[in-house]
């Protein structure tokens, strides 16, 4: 079994992605819109161009979103994206980066479980916490 968050936007998926590759690194293995999918023709015009799937596959893991149709988009709460890493200068440099624009709840430190650990909402929106435990 495999578990990965999907995550949902509001027509701002493209860039998302594209900001969290730059950061993350790995690679984009889909981006695809309305307009690619055989019911394409049926999207609304307003639609055409937002992303119905997208996936990056960073690490060995994927993250996977898409652009939620303006009805049914709610903001992101009750949850956060987890990335786990084994060095304090990683922990550092990805929260550097992907909280660039967003709103961080708290900043990247020492903690008793952790040799780093941040909070933060990133520029679209999505929570994220990066943690880099202390060896047992």
């Amino acid at each position: 079994m495999q578990m990965n968050p999907y995550l949902n936007f509001n027509g701002n998926c493209e860039a998302a992605f594209n900001f969290y590759h730059a950061c993350l690194g790995g690679q984009i293995i889909a981006m695809i819109r309305n307009s690619d999918t055989p019911a394409g023709a049926q999207a609304p015009a307003d639609r055409q161009s937002k992303i119905m799937h997208a996936r990056l596959l960073a690490g060995g893991h994927l993250l996977m979103g898409s652009d939620t149709p303006d009805e049914h988009y709610t903001t992101p709460k009750g949850f956060a994206v987890s990335i786990s890493v084994d060095e304090p200068a990683e922990a550092d440099r990805i929260f550097a980066a992907l909280a660039e624009g967003g709103s961080v709840r708290m900043p990247i430190q020492e903690t008793f479980w952790a040799m780093r650990f941040g909070m933060f909402v990133d520029q679209f929106g999505i929570p994220w916490m990066v943690n880099c435990e202390k060896p047992l």
